[in-house]
C-alpha cells in the first residue's frame, strides 16, 4: 500500500485554509497511584498540556504537547506556546496546517539553536499541528482518519509502560481487558529484567507479542552481554537498547549480533534523521511520536518512507487522551501492520479523553465517525481532577 499524500487545500475535498484567532495552552496534572518508572526517571504524577486552536471562522481543534519530562516540563511548554509560537501563527493566513507547521518551525529555528530548546519548541509546534488538523477535520465534519485519506477504522493496540515490579499482574489485568500485546520496561537490574521477561513469556505463551523497552539505558558492551540472555524469549522487538545518539556503527554491531528486532524513534527528530535511520537498516520498527516531533505535517512524509522501506510503523505514545486519539487516527489513516502504544498505568487524563480505548477487543479498538479526533475536553472537569 502506498500512503496517500498529505491533503492540501488544492487536493482536499474541503478547505484547509486557516487564519488563527486564538491559540491557548491548558496544563493539567492528575495523581498517579503507581509512579511510572523508566531507566532515566520517574513520573510521580501525570501531566498534560492541551492546545486549543480557534480559527477566525469560529472552528476549534485540540492537540497535545509531549511533556512527561522533566517534572516542570508541562508549565514550561505552555509558556513557550504563549510567548513564542502563538505570536508567530496568530492572525496570519495559511493554506493548510502543513504550511503553518513549516512557518512555525522555520521562524524558530535560530531561537532553538540559541537557547538549546530544540526539543521543547518542536514539541509545542507538534501539539499545535495536531490541533490544526483536528480543527480542519471538525470543520469538514469528518473523522480525522478520513480527512487524511484513510478508510479503515480498525486500530491494533498494545499495552505499554509496564513497570518492573510485578509486571505479570499488570499483564493479566490488561489481557482480561482485551489486550493481546505487551511491552515491559527493562534496563533496571539485569537479573530482574530477565526474570520478568521469562515470567511474561511463560504466561503469554510462545506466540503472543511481547516487547521490552530499555529506554536508552545500556552501553554497547552491556547490550551485547544482555542480548544472548533474552534471545530465547523471541521478543517482538527490543526498544531503545542504546542511547539515541549512539554511533551508527554501534547500532549495526547490535543488529548483526541478534535476531531480535530492534526498535526506536520516539527520540529521533527531523525528517533527515529518520531517513538516515531507515537507510541504515538496523531498525525493524520505527516509532515517531506525533506530540514530540513533527505532529502530522512533519511525520506524514516520514511515515511514507517508513512504509515504503518495509520497516514496521508503530507510533510511540505515552501521554494523555488527546494525543492518543490523534495517534490512533494517524495510524488508521496510514494503514500497515503497526500497533499503537497505550499506557497500562492509570491516568484519568487519558481514560476520560480516549473513550474507544475502554473497549479493546482482541487487541484492537474501533474509531467512529465523530468529526476530528472524536473528543472535546471538559476543561472544568479536568481542572477539578487536577492538582
Amino acid at each position: 500500500m502506498k500512503l496517500l499524500p498529505l491533503p492540501t487545500s488544492s487536493t482536499a475535498s474541503t478547505s484547509l485554509n486557516l487564519r488563527l484567532s486564538s491559540l491557548q495552552a491548558y496544563v493539567f496534572r492528575c495523581p498517579s497511584p503507581v509512579p511510572v518508572r523508566t531507566s532515566f526517571g520517574i513520573m510521580h504524577d501525570r501531566p498534560a498540556v492541551f492546545v486549543r486552536a480557534e480559527s477566525a471562522d469560529g472552528h476549534v481543534g485540540w492537540g497535545e504537547i509531549w511533556c512527561n519530562f522533566p517534572a516542570c516540563g508541562a508549565e514550561h511548554r505552555a509558556k513557550l506556546l504563549e510567548t513564542v509560537i502563538a505570536p508567530v501563527l496568530l492572525n496570519k493566513d495559511f493554506e493548510d496546517p502543513a504550511q503553518a507547521y513549516f512557518v512555525a518551525t522555520q521562524k524558530t529555528e535560530i531561537l532553538a539553536l540559541q537557547t538549546g530548546e530544540l526539543g521543547p519548541l518542536a514539541q509545542v509546534i507538534s501539539g499545535v499541528d495536531l490541533a490544526l488538523w483536528d480543527l480542519c477535520a471538525r470543520r469538514a465534519n469528518l473523522p480525522l482518519f478520513r480527512l487524511l485519506g484513510g478508510t479503515q477504522a480498525h486500530v491494533p493496540v498494545y499495552a505499554s509502560g509496564i513497570n518492573p515490579d510485578d509486571p505479570l499482574e499488570v499483564v493479566k489485568r490488561k489481557h482480561a481487558e482485551g489486550y493481546r500485546a505487551f511491552k515491559l520496561k527493562i534496563g533496571f537490574n539485569d537479573k530482574q529484567d530477565v526474570e520478568n521477561i521469562d515470567s511474561l513469556r511463560s504466561w503469554l505463551g510462545p506466540k503472543a507479542s511481547l516487547m521490552a523497552d530499555v529506554n536508552q539505558a545500556w552501553q554497547i558492551s552491556h547490550a551485547l552481554t544482555m542480548l544472548p540472555q533474552i534471545e530465547q524469549f523471541k521478543l517482538t522487538w527490543l526498544e531503545e537498547p542504546l542511547r539515541t545518539d549512539s554511533p551508527a556503527s554501534q547500532w549495526l554491531q547490535l543488529h548483526e549480533a541478534t535476531s531480535t528486532p530492534l526498535a526506536a524513534g520516539e527520540n529521533i527528530m527531523g525528517q533527515a534523521s529518520f531517513e538516515k535511520a531507515i537507510e541504515l537498516k538496523t531498525l525493524d520498527v520505527l516509532q515517531p511520536d506525533f506530540a514530540k516531533w513533527g505532529g502530522i505535517s512533519g511525520c506524514w512524509p516520514v511515515i511514507q518512507k517508513i512504509r515504503e522501506s518495509g520497516t514496521r510503523f508503530c507510533p510511540h505514545y505515552l501521554g494523555a487522551g488527546i494525543g492518543l486519539m490523534a495517534s490512533a487516527h494517524v495510524l488508521a489513516a496510514a494503514g500497515g501492520d503497526g500497533m499503537l502504544e497505550v499506557d497500562a498505568n492509570d491516568n484519568a487524563l487519558r481514560s476520560l479523553l480516549a473513550p474507544p480505548f475502554s473497549k479493546v477487543e482482541n487487541g484492537s479498538i474501533q474509531l467512529d465517525e465523530t468529526p476530528g479526533i472524536g473528543v472535546t475536553p471538559d476543561l472544568e472537569l479536568l481542572k477539578e481532577m487536577s492538582h
